[in-house]
């Protein structure tokens, strides 16, 4: 069986980041953007990852300019932003893309294992999270409109299984 630790990634300097890291975390999984509606978002992710990363969160920011082409900058552009007006720490990841033949491999498996509405794979726009649990599989997707804060109550279950 196919889990999240199975899959390898990039960090925003580069160095390969296995996911096996994160072994009996609790992961939130977000594709970012840098120049989006939902960029404000950052600052609501940056909040559950001091709120909850000492029990077991792990938030991973995954650049991505398929969507409006709303994160254009190269990867040390992005961390540079998010962390001066976000202040971001969470792990954010290399540039990636999430849909069609270049998706990443792990966000191939993330849409299969949490289809979107009427049972789409495909990302529909930035923001769009994923929960994983400790066990490394998928617990729930989240659209992007729903706000980071709101899903508190989910992450909170998973830490506490």
């Amino acid at each position: 069986m196919t889990t999240v630790y199975d899959f390898e990634a990039q960090d925003i300097s580069g160095q390969p980041v296995a996911l096996s890291r994160f072994r009996g975390k609790v992961l939130l999984i977000v594709n970012t953007a840098s120049a989006c509606g939902f960029t404000p978002q950052l600052a609501g992710l940056q909040a559950l990852h001091e709120q909850w990363a000492a029990r077991g969160l792990v938030v991973l920011g995954f650049p991505c300019n398929q969507f409006g082409g709303q994160d254009p900058g190269s990867d040390s552009e992005i961390a540079t932003f998010c962390q001066r007006n976000y202040g971001v720490s969470f792990p954010m990841m290399s540039k990636v893309e999430v849909n069609g033949a270049g998706a990443h491999a792990l966000f191939r498996w993330l849409t299969k294992e949490a289809p979107g509405l009427l049972g789409t794979q495909a990302i529909k726009w930035n923001f769009t999270k994923f929960l994983v649990g400790k066990d490394g599989q998928v617990i729930r997707r989240y659209a992007p409109t729903d706000e980071p804060r709101a899903l508190e109550k989910d992450i909170e279950a998973a830490l506490a299984a």
